[in-house]
């Protein structure tokens, strides 16, 4: 559990600067994101807590990542974006593309037609009306049961302990 809220807070703490700073919305940023989360989810194999449910809170980083490394020209593009971004909300998706800042030559900048191509695809979901991830969200507490073998009668309080006011049924 203290994981799982560890690994949400990281996660929201960098998509919520994806979504503020133009300057790291690029293909590079986007390799370096998804290595260092590569890394994350090695070091949760490796401490067999895949169970946690930390893994999954790091979903929205992972597409985000992807979004900045997929190719943004095309109609199927477009349909490739939308149907692997399926934990990111249209704003936060257009607000990467938006964002993006070629950092070589070789790249360009994701057109204005290309974002109102993927609004068109996005645009009979019901997202929720949030950019940024609420960094300060907090997973409840599970503690799980376990039953005692001891019976309540066979339990003896000590004198010392002034419970005197105490009576067994």
């Amino acid at each position: 559990q203290v994981f799982k809220q560890l690994f949400y807070m990281i996660n929201a703490v960098a998509l919520n600067n994806l979504l503020l700073r133009k300057d790291v919305c690029s293909w590079s940023t986007g390799m370096q994101l998804r290595f260092n989360i590569s890394q994350l989810e090695e070091w949760l194999r490796g401490k067999n807590l895949q169970q946690s449910g930390a893994a999954q809170t790091l979903e929205p980083l992972i597409q985000a990542a992807q979004l900045l490394q997929l190719k943004k020209k095309t109609s199927e593009d477009a349909e490739a974006i939308c149907s692997l971004c399926t934990s990111l909300t249209t704003q936060q998706i257009v607000k990467i593309l938006n964002l993006y800042t070629p950092v070589n030559e070789f790249e360009e900048r994701v057109t204005v037609a290309f974002i109102r191509d993927i609004q068109a695809h996005l645009q009979e979901g019901n997202d929720p009306p949030q950019l940024p991830l609420d960094s300060k969200r907090v997973f409840p507490v599970a503690f799980p049961f376990n039953p005692s073998s001891i019976t309540m009668d066979s339990i003896h309080l000590p004198a010392s302990l002034n419970l005197e006011f105490l009576n067994k049924v």
